[in-house]
């Protein structure tokens, strides 16, 4: 009697801490977001000529460097709303030195 009680409860303690969620129902997602939020009015303030502090206080910090590519700056933004699928935003900052040369990427934000 002691030993069935044991496996039944190891079973269920099993089934409950092993991925439960991965056989109920699933009627909410949460919104995620990630990365550094960007539109076209604020990529619409940056100018050739401007300095990467200046850049910074428009966008602020990048979400991805390149040790190897130093005058390279990308920022992505990710978003998904519930079971939608996925939205991404990708500007990518070219610079000379300390200073913004080209900006791609900018025509696909949405206003």
């Amino acid at each position: 009697m002691y030993r069935s009680l044991v496996a039944v409860a190891c079973s269920l303690s099993l089934l409950l801490g092993s991925g439960c969620s991965s056989w109920l129902p699933s009627f909410y997602k949460i919104t995620i977001r990630q990365g550094n939020y960007i539109d076209r009015s604020m990529v619409a303030q940056l100018r050739p000529g401007m300095t990467k502090n200046q850049v910074q206080q428009v966008l602020g910090s990048p979400l991805l460097t390149d040790p190897f590519h130093a005058n390279r700056w990308d920022y992505v933004y990710t978003f998904r709303k519930g079971h939608q699928p996925m939205e991404e935003r990708r500007v990518t900052l070219i610079f000379q030195g300390d200073v913004l040369n080209r900006i791609e990427g900018a025509e696909n934000l949405p206003p």
